[in-house]
């Protein structure tokens, strides 16, 4: 009977320091693991949202330089601001001369007029916690050429 009042009490007495302890670890490990899933969360979104940023700022710039009359060659760059840079390059691939099978005269009272074919990229890049990164747009686009 002694033997049984002893083995109860050591049982109505708690959890041990080392019980204690160990339960705390635990819990310290898990919550550094949601914290290192959230903080990965985190960084993805602000990723993807720069890279949405980056688009659309490129979208801007490839309509500004295809939509310029005349179409003009060369090489561009500035600070888009948000920390976005900007380059946009402009360089002819093809020339051809077109003659319309029927019609009225197109360009100045001749019956043909040169068309060239440009190769139109843009590039945004921004800066971010893994380094620099960058978007680019390519196109095609058909202007008129020098006579």
């Amino acid at each position: 009977m002694i033997r049984r009042l002893h083995s109860r009490r050591s049982a109505a007495r708690g959890f041990t320091l080392l019980e204690t302890l160990i339960a705390l670890i635990i819990t310290a490990l898990a919550l550094a693991v949601l914290f290192h899933g959230g903080l990965g969360g985190l960084w993805s979104v602000q990723a993807a949202s720069h890279y949405e940023q980056a688009i659309a700022r490129a979208r801007s710039h490839l309509a500004i330089a295809v939509h310029a009359s005349p179409l003009i060659a060369g090489e561009w760059q500035g600070n888009d601001g948000g920390g976005f840079t900007w380059h946009v390059r402009v360089a002819p691939v093809a020339n051809t001369t077109v003659r319309p099978v029927t019609g009225p005269t197109l360009l100045r009272g001749s019956s043909s007029f040169p068309l060239t074919l440009y190769s139109v990229t843009v590039w945004i890049g921004w800066h971010d916690i893994y380094g620099v990164r960058a978007v680019h747009l390519d196109t095609q686009q058909i202007g008129q050429g020098a006579r």
